[in-house]
C-alpha cells in the first residue's frame, strides 16, 4: 500500500494526458490599475469561483495549462491555482472575462509579476524564490519559442499608449462579465494609490 502511494506521489500512476499546452497564457496582460479588486470571483462569490476553478482543473486532468506539470509535482505548492484570463481594450477601457485556466503556483506567480515584485520589495518574498519563478516562466516560454518583453519594454509600451491618448479615463473602465459591466472598485487613481500605498 505504501509503495503504491509513493508511486502515485512520484507521478508514476498518473500518466500525462494528451494536453495542449498554452504557454502563451504567461504573456497575458496585467490587470489595469482601475480594475484592481474587480474580478469575477469577487462579483460572483465563492460558490461560483470554487465551481469554476475546479472545472478548470478537471479540464486539464489536474495539470498546469502553461507548463504541463501535474499538480502534485509542481514547485512551490502541490496544487493548482485558478487564473482569470481577460481581453483588455485600453482605448475602450474594458476588461472582458474570457475564461479561468489552471496554473501551477510558479506559472501563476510569473503572470502576476507586478505583485510578485512588490512582495519582493516589501520583504514578503525571498529573492531566491523570485529568481526561481522568473527562471521557470522564462524557460516555459523559451521551450515554446516565446519570450516576454522586459520590464522596460512593457513600461515604455504603456507610456506610449498613454501619451497617445489611447487609454480610457479611470472612471470609464469596466469589467465585462456575462454581458454585464462592472465599474472600478476605486473611484479615482488617488483612492487606488492610498489603498496600495503607491
Amino acid at each position: 500500500m505504501a509503495e503504491k502511494l509513493a508511486d502515485r506521489l512520484r507521478g508514476k500512476l498518473k500518466p500525462r494526458p494528451k494536453l495542449r499546452l498554452r504557454p502563451e497564457v504567461l504573456l497575458c496582460p496585467n490587470v489595469p490599475a482601475p480594475m484592481h479588486g474587480v474580478a469575477p470571483r469577487v462579483i460572483m462569490g465563492p460558490k461560483w469561483w470554487n465551481e469554476t476553478r475546479r472545472a478548470a482543473y478537471r479540464s486539464t486532468s489536474y495539470h498546469c495549462a502553461a507548463c504541463g506539470v501535474w499538480k502534485v509535482a509542481a514547485k512551490g505548492h502541490r496544487w493548482l491555482e485558478g487564473h482569470e484570463l481577460y481581453e483588455v481594450d485600453y482605448a475602450a477601457g474594458t476588461m472582458t472575462y474570457v475564461e479561468t485556466v489552471p496554473l501551477c503556483h510558479y506559472c501563476h506567480q510569473y503572470v502576476h509579476d507586478g505583485r510578485m515584485t512588490a512582495e519582493l520589495q516589501r520583504g514578503r518574498m525571498p529573492p531566491q524564490k523570485y529568481r526561481a519563478v522568473l527562471s521557470h516562466g522564462d524557460a516555459v516560454l523559451a521551450a515554446a519559442g516565446l519570450s516576454r518583453p522586459s520590464w522596460r519594454e512593457r513600461d515604455d509600451a504603456i507610456k506610449q499608449v498613454i501619451m497617445n491618448g489611447r487609454v480610457a479615463e479611470w472612471g470609464r473602465w469596466r469589467l465585462i462579465l456575462n454581458g454585464k459591466k462592472y465599474p472600478p472598485r476605486f473611484k479615482t487613481k488617488e483612492a487606488w494609490e492610498k489603498e496600495y500605498g503607491r
